[in-house]
């Protein structure tokens, strides 16, 4: 669609959607979580989003592959809306989520560490049979163990 007819006609739901990828499910419920301003209604009832809807799901997307939340998604937006950049608002945002990020790797790191030294402790193809009720191989004694 052209963008003199995007803006004559508008975008149905559907059509937004599939113009960015996401599901018709998502775009309703991203202008109810207040993300996309409600749109012009056709005569019918049926919404029409004007172009500007797909640049701004487009940020969206790209604010939620960083990993920010919704909340702050639309802090942002907010302060597009006003026309001034966003950028001031987003770097404490983008700084936090880093922090988040870095700790996660770490807190990955350590679990990967406890698997690889756990792995080195089972035992090998002569595995004894697991102990009644257990998937622990019995020890000598009856006592499960691993």
């Amino acid at each position: 669609m052209s963008e003199i007819g995007l803006r004559r006609a508008g975008l149905r739901v559907a059509e937004l959607a599939a113009a960015v990828g996401v599901s018709s499910d998502t775009v309703r419920y991203y202008e109810r979580a207040g993300l996309l301003p409600a749109p012009a209604r056709t005569s019918s009832g049926y919404r029409a989003y004007d172009g500007s809807a797909v640049d701004r799901l487009k940020f969206i997307q790209g604010a939620q592959r960083l990993g920010l939340k919704l909340s702050d998604i639309r802090d942002l937006l907010a302060v597009r809306d006003t026309g001034t950049c966003p950028c001031e608002p987003a770097e404490p945002l983008l700084r936090r989520r880093l922090a988040d990020l870095d700790a996660e790797m770490a807190r990955l790191a350590a679990l990967r560490a406890e698997m690889v030294a756990m792995i080195a402790t089972l035992p090998g193809d002569d595995c004894p049979p697991p102990a009644p009720g257990t998937w622990l191989p019995q020890q000598e004694g009856g006592d499960s163990t691993c």
